[in-house]
């Protein structure tokens, strides 16, 4: 072979070699996908939301009249006994300070009471003469009768004044005690506390005890000072006689039902079992952390772990609240791997290295899983997150072979 022939195989080989390299690098490559398998498990669908726990009944301790409050040394979680434990004491409160103009006219008040009881004074003085009068009258008409000196008319005129004039004497006596009386009420408004404690003895403190038996929840006011009836002092229940409430959105609230299923959990122990007591009728306009109006519907729930798990709880814990709707065993598939079609759903199903597109029919669904009601089955594997580059018939290898 000369040397142009040697030359054209050379560079035919080249030509060859390189072309070939250019057609394998250029090829379709498989598309490294994740794979998640259909398996039967458990699916749990539930509506979860943050609660809290409370005592179911709370008794709130107030002050039965206004007067001066003693401290008060209760503290939370002291146990009360049902009408025996004191845990208050209230004396009456201290007269008010007169100002200036007051006092004036209190100071006049006392010396019109003075003035009056002096007039009721005199006139009962004047009813005496009236009534020694009238006696020695009405002694002379019957002596003067008896000697048939005067007619029976004047007698009987000397009987009625004798009368009227007793009436009269007897009514001026009530009238000096009312007197009395005012003269003593208009005088006590001046009396200093100092002068009332002087004049009468020690008062005995109104106690006030537990109405119920429990524990000391709250001191609501502890401070020794006046305080007025009806002002709330302490608050009394029981710690393991606990309940959950949680608020949710009116749309979750009416796919619930009393006795339902619940979890409690995320509170600093192991899970608790709940149930469903009551869906309260009332609704209640709230706002939520971004700043969005809602419908919210509070849900009540009991407690029916053992006391044992949940004695560390107390009132106003925050707790999570699962409450469950769906509960079963079924075939189910990583919600990740779906995708809309339309108005269906569908996946990438893995067969023989391909990318197979598979409308399918699904059931209840959480955050994680979907349940596969038809299309897959158990043991089919199905492409995760699938990407726009993958379509029905697209070569696939599983990430990281």
């Amino acid at each position: 072979m000369n040397v142009v022939g040697k030359r054209i195989v050379i560079w035919g080989s080249l030509f060859a070699v390189l072309s070939g390299g250019i057609g394998y690098s250029l090829r379709p490559q498989p598309i490294p996908v994740d794979l998640a398998t259909v398996r039967r498990e458990t699916l749990r669908v539930a509506i979860t939301d943050e609660g809290e726990t409370r005592v179911r009944d709370i008794y709130t301790l107030h002050a039965p009249l206004r007067g001066h409050l003693h401290r008060l040394t209760a503290e939370p979680g002291d146990p009360v006994q049902a009408g025996e434990t004191t845990l208050a004491r209230i004396e009456p409160a201290a007269p008010d300070f007169l100002d200036v103009r007051t006092e004036a006219a209190q100071r006049a008040a006392v010396e019109a009471a003075a003035a009056a009881r002096e007039l009721a004074v005199a006139e009962m003085e004047g009813a005496k003469v009236n009534l020694e009068y009238a006696k020695a009258e009405l002694a002379r008409a019957r002596l003067q009768s008896e000697h048939q000196a005067i007619s029976k008319r004047t007698l009987e005129e000397a009987e009625r004044i004798f009368r009227v004039a007793e009436t009269a004497l007897a009514t001026t006596e009530a009238a000096l005690e009312v007197r009395e009386y005012e003269f003593n009420r208009a005088r006590s408004q001046l009396l200093s506390r100092q002068e009332i404690d002087s004049r009468s003895a020690a008062c005995e403190c109104v106690q006030v005890k537990a109405p119920v038996g429990g524990l000391v929840l709250q001191v609501l006011r502890r401070s020794e000072g006046v305080v007025e009836a009806g002002t709330p002092l302490v608050a009394i229940g029981n710690p393991q006689d606990l309940e959950v409430v949680v608020d949710l959105l009116s749309e979750d609230a009416v796919t619930i039902n009393a006795g339902q299923r619940a979890l409690v959990h995320d509170w600093g122990g192991p899970d608790l079992e709940a149930r469903v007591k009551r869906i309260e009728p009332f609704g209640q306009t709230k706002v939520s952390a971004l700043g969005i109006e809602e419908q919210r519907v509070m849900v009540v729930l009991e407690l029916v772990s053992p006391p044992e798990s949940w004695r560390s709880l107390g009132h106003g814990f925050r707790v999570d609240v699962d409450v469950i709707l769906f509960e079963r065993a079924v075939p189910q598939l990583s919600l990740g791997a779906f995708f809309r079609e339309g108005d269906d759903w569908a996946v990438f199903a893995s067969e023989n290295g391909r990318a197979r597109r598979r409308k399918v029919s699904v059931g209840h669904r959480n955050t994680r899983a979907v349940e596969i009601l038809s299309g897959l089955n158990e043991g089919d594997q199905v492409v995760l997150y699938p990407n726009s580059q993958i379509e029905d018939g697209s070569r696939i290898e599983l990430r990281g072979r």
